[in-house]
Parts: C-alpha cells; sequence; structure tokens
C-alpha cells in the first residue's frame, strides 16, 4: 500500500505530481483556439465553468502540485502525517479521434481502477471529474459515470477546473489535492462557476452553488483524461489510523 505523504521522507520513497507553465507559451493557446476550445466570458473569473450550459471551453492555466509516496509501514514507522492511501489505478487509451473523448472507455478505466482496488461503485464516496469546460468533453465523461454506475444512486460528483482553470501536466494532482482535506472534514468542494447546469452533464450528487457534508468519505475517484484517448483515474482512500 503507498501513503501519500508530506514530511521529508527517506530511501524508498519517491515524487509524484505534475507542474505547469504553460501560460507562457504559444502553442497550448494556439492549439485550443484552432480547435475552438478555448473560453472566452467578458468576466475571466468566470470563463472556466465546467458543466455549465453556458460553457465556452478551456482556460488553461498554471500550476503544480507534488506528493511524496512511500510505502504505508515506512509512513507510519517515522510518524509522517498520512492524507491518504493510493488503493487502485488504470489507464488506457481509445485512438477514436485525436481530441474527442470516448464513453466507453473512460467508463472501462474507471472500473478497471475500482477492480485493481478490490471496491465496487458503492464504495465510491467522491467523484472529482476531468471535466475541463468544453461542450464536447463534459457530457461524454457523464455518460461514462452513467455507465459505471448504472443508474442507481451514485456518488458525491464535483468539478475543481472552475477554479483555476486547466492546468495540463498538473491538473490531476492538483486536482487531487485540492479534494483530499474532505478526508478530514467531510465537506466536499461545489463546482465553481456552475450556475445553470446542462441537463446532458445532470448527474445525481452533483455538487452546486456551496459546500456539501458528506455522510461518509473514505474514497476520492480521480479523473484525468486528456487528448489522444489517454484515460487515468486514481483512486485514493483515507487514512483510518491515527496520526502523530
Amino acid at each position: 500500500m503507498q501513503a501519500l505523504t508530506w514530511t521529508p521522507s527517506r530511501t524508498g520513497s519517491t515524487l509524484a505530481g505534475g507542474v505547469s507553465e504553460s501560460v507562457h507559451t504559444f502553442v497550448p493557446f494556439a492549439s485550443f483556439q484552432n480547435q475552438g476550445a478555448l473560453a472566452m466570458h467578458e468576466d475571466p473569473n468566470k470563463a472556466c465553468r465546467p458543466l455549465d450550459r453556458n460553457r465556452s471551453g478551456v482556460v488553461i492555466s498554471e500550476g503544480g502540485c507534488l506528493f511524496t509516496m512511500e510505502r504505508l509501514s515506512d509512513a507510519k514507522s517515522r510518524g509522517a502525517r498520512i492524507y491518504g492511501l493510493v488503493s487502485g489505478w488504470a489507464i488506457n487509451t481509445d485512438a477514436t479521434s485525436f481530441t474527442l473523448p470516448n464513453e466507453e472507455r473512460q467508463a472501462q478505466a474507471m472500473a478497471r481502477a475500482l477492480q485493481q482496488a478490490g471496491m465496487t461503485t458503492d464504495d465510491v464516496d467522491l467523484v472529482n471529474l476531468h471535466a475541463t469546460g468544453t461542450r464536447e468533453g463534459d457530457p461524454v465523461e457523464i455518460r461514462a459515470l452513467r455507465d459505471l454506475f448504472g443508474g442507481k444512486t451514485g456518488p458525491l460528483v464535483n468539478a475543481t477546473k472552475g477554479f483555476f482553470g486547466h492546468t495540463l501536466g498538473a491538473a490531476g494532482a492538483l486536482e487531487l489535492a485540492a479534494n483530499l482535506p474532505s478526508f478530514e472534514d467531510g465537506l466536499v468542494h461545489p463546482c465553481a462557476n456552475l450556475e445553470d447546469v446542462d441537463p446532458e452533464c445532470a448527474f445525481e450528487g452533483l455538487v452546486v452553488s456551496k459546500p456539501v457534508r458528506a455522510e461518509r468519505m473514505r474514497s476520492i475517484l480521480n479523473n484525468s483524461f486528456g487528448i489522444l484517448g489517454i484515460n487515468v483515474v486514481l483512486i485514493v482512500t483515507r487514512y483510518q489510523g491515527a496520526h502523530p
């Protein structure tokens, strides 16, 4: 079992995460603009609005996040602050399109991560969506979620990019970090700038407008879906032991 910790560690640990400084480069902007996927809004603070009926695309931003990963036994022996346990993961590609996602393969990636973790959909308490704010991508991810949960009552669901945009290579790690505090206080942050939910993006459990206190908070399923059909899913569970 791998633990996500923060304090400096000994041999046997590794750093995992990502950093993006894309806002000073031309290529990402030109690429998204040519695809018609770059968001526009008179108020820059509201430009990134995943799942909203009036979303217009991606807001490219920069940021970074690194975790220390180490064996749970090592983290416990040195009294490290443990933020969560990496319990399952999966990666696949669909080769359907350079940019357009594939609902079936996204659902398969989530199912595979659950299988590896020895969990079922009933064990998922929070899903953090990749949800970039594009008209094509957001509904596909929601349909994949519906496929996975089969119409039954699902977990709480949120998206993080509305707060700080799409940090590209840092997105998965940074968005997971934004949700890990839910293990401590049971509060799940809402989807920022989600004022009018697109019917195609509606899902029971979607957290809108204000934080929601979860009935239980034991696990987070974190989606990171990129261009070229690369789908990555990470499942992190709450550490049940005592902290120093």
